[in-house]
């Protein structure tokens, strides 16, 4: 487990702390049913365990870390239903979120993302998937913002918590990220057309493309997992 150290300002620091729990635990550097030792945790970020219990509240209310009772927090690890019954949700929000936003997107909307998109190839030509990751997830919300429903979006940004690290891992792979870099692109082609059923199209099977690939790195884990035992 290992994180950057940071100089973090008083203000929000507790945001601050839990911005960086957030990118370790997208990005792997506390594995998924992994304890959160505070003590390890207040010293790697030099904070105290005041606003680090604040953060690791945070990201539980995300739905990144479980708080378990007389346990302390651990972070979220998903099974095969779990997986398969999150991106199911996912997906339905996804293509909704997609099809309103080709209906509803403002001119400067689509721009920020093209620009967005022009950055992401960027990171991926550099095969900088912290940058690629972080572009990503930006585009969809992006994306999800353009729809202009309120409500939409808080169920997307809950149940997206769930998947973040899931969603990082399933690019790790040279092909498939490639694939899904891609589907980005017929993304913005849709969204420029204004074509709804096409956005809709292209992120459904964006995500069942994604789902795919969570689910044969869950059972790899898992067979790893018996060999060991």
């Amino acid at each position: 487990m290992t994180a950057d150290v940071i100089s973090i300002p008083r203000a929000s620091l507790h945001e601050q702390v839990a911005h960086r729990l957030r990118q370790m635990l997208v990005e792997g550097g506390i594995a998924p049913g992994a304890k959160l030792n505070e003590r390890e945790l207040a010293e790697l970020l030099h904070v105290s365990r005041t606003p680090l219990r604040e953060a690791i509240k945070m990201l539980a209310a995300e739905g990144l870390v479980e708080l378990l009772p007389n346990r302390g927090a651990i972070a979220v690890s998903l099974s095969e239903d779990d997986v398969l019954n999150t991106f199911e949700v996912m997906a339905g929000l996804e293509g909704l979120s997609g099809e309103l936003a080709a209906q509803r997107i403002t001119d400067g909307e689509l721009a920020e993302i093209q620009a967005m998109q022009f950055e992401m190839m960027a990171a991926y030509t550099r095969r900088d998937l912290s940058a690629y990751y972080t572009l990503n997830a930006r585009i969809h919300n992006a994306i999800n913002a353009a729809a202009k429903n309120p409500v939409l979006s808080t169920v997307y940004n809950q149940v997206n918590a769930r998947l973040q690290a899931l969603r990082f891992r399933s690019n790790q792979d040279g092909e498939k990220w490639k694939r899904a870099l891609k589907e980005h692109e017929q993304m913005i082609d849709a969204l420029a057309a204004r074509d709804g059923a096409a956005m809709r199209d292209v992120l459904l099977g964006h995500l069942r493309n994604k789902r795919d690939v969570v689910l044969e790195q869950v059972r790899e884990a898992q067979a790893q997992r018996g060999n060991a035992a």
